[in-house]
Order: C-alpha cells, then sequence, then structure tokens
C-alpha cells in the first residue's frame, strides 16, 4: 500500500487563496497618493498587534484611520477612506479551492493566516469556511509567521508531526521559517508551483 507523502496540508490565505485589489483608485478618489493605505496600515508597528490579537481589526481600522487623517484633511475624512478600503472585496482563486478541495480527500488541510480578529467573517461571508478542516488565525492564538510557534501550533490543529506537513505561503521569510522547524515548504508564484507540490499526493 503506497504512503502519502504528508498528512496536512497547511496554506496560506492572502496571496494564494485569496487576492486583495489594488487601492490606487481609492486613494486617487480621495486625494491621497498611491500606496499611503498600505504604509498606513501595514507598517510593523501598527500591523504586529492586529495580527497578534492584542486589538481587534475595528481598533486596528480606526488606528489606521488616526493615521491618515493629517493627509485627508480630517479624522472623518479618513475614516470614510477606511471604510471604502474595508469593504473592497477579495478575488478568491477558485482552481486554489478546488486543489484543497481534492487534498482533503486524501489528507487534512488547515488554512494559516496572519489576520486580524475578521477572517473568520470573511471566510464565512465567501464562502470559504467550510474549505478546510481548520483555520488558524493569528489573532486568536497570539502569534504570527514567522515565528516558529505557529507552525507548531498549526500542526498541533491537524494532529500531524511537522515534518509531515507541507507549508504553502507567498512570503519567502515565513516559507523559511516553516523549513527550519521541519516542515516541507513551497513558496508559493504561481498556481503551477502548488500543482506540482501536491501532485504526491493525487498520483499514487
Amino acid at each position: 500500500m503506497a504512503v502519502l507523502p504528508y498528512d496536512a496540508v497547511l496554506c496560506d490565505i492572502d496571496g494564494v487563496l485569496r487576492h486583495w485589489p489594488a487601492t490606487d483608485d481609492l486613494e486617487r478618489a480621495h486625494g491621497l497618493p498611491a500606496g499611503a493605505l498600505a504604509a498606513a496600515a501595514f507598517t510593523p508597528s501598527r500591523l504586529h498587534p492586529a495580527i497578534t490579537g492584542k486589538i481587534t481589526d475595528e481598533q486596528w481600522r480606526s488606528a489606521v484611520a488616526a493615521d491618515l487623517a493629517n493627509a485627508c484633511g480630517s479624522l472623518g475624512r479618513a475614516h470614510t477612506v477606511v471604510t471604502a478600503w474595508s469593504e473592497l472585496v477579495p478575488l478568491v482563486d477558485q482552481e486554489v479551492v478546488s486543489l484543497l478541495t481534492k487534498v482533503r480527500e486524501v489528507a487534512t488541510v488547515a488554512l494559516v493566516s496572519n489576520a486580524t480578529t475578521r477572517l473568520e467573517a470573511d471566510l464565512a461571508r465567501q464562502r470559504l469556511d467550510d474549505l478546510a478542516d481548520a483555520v488558524v488565525n493569528t489573532a486568536r492564538v497570539g502569534v504570527a509567521k514567522p515565528d516558529p510557534r505557529i507552525y507548531l501550533i498549526a500542526a498541533e490543529h491537524v494532529g500531524a508531526p511537522v515534518h509531515r506537513c507541507l507549508f504553502i505561503d507567498d512570503t519567502v521569510a515565513n516559507v523559511t521559517a516553516a523549513r527550519e522547524i521541519g516542515m516541507t515548504a513551497l513558496h508559493y508564484r504561481q498556481l503551477e508551483d502548488l500543482r506540482d507540490a501536491l501532485s504526491p499526493l493525487f498520483d499514487l
């Protein structure tokens, strides 16, 4: 009897499963320079408390609005921009959905994301909440990639030894950290990368 190469597949969400639209048009419409939203929202000192659960998604977005107040001309205008940004909907890659659905026939699947407390609601809104056997949201467990602890937590969630996990992420640092603790890991750049990495599960 053939032995599967992995017991579990741990997959990143943003940049692999779903892709957020550019904010250039939104920023232009509100008189902001290109990249202003990302600069305010994703600077490490602003983002890290949100993705480790020290603050809620709502608190994070309010802080982003406060950071943009001067550029927008007022806090009210900044809140309007952040509300419009918060209403953007990511594009789900249905081919990735299909591949992960197929994986679940032979192995356990977990989504592992550096995310805020809004993640679960977002997944439900796009009918992705049943895609995986588990969702490991860093805001719920208190540590974020590439902290080695998040990989151990994810492996524990799926009940698999780390060396029997395949980890997939579009960020090199996250992939490197997974490899350093003994996981097989894929730096995702295109769909063919994922197909190739998963093919041993389907070719037995």
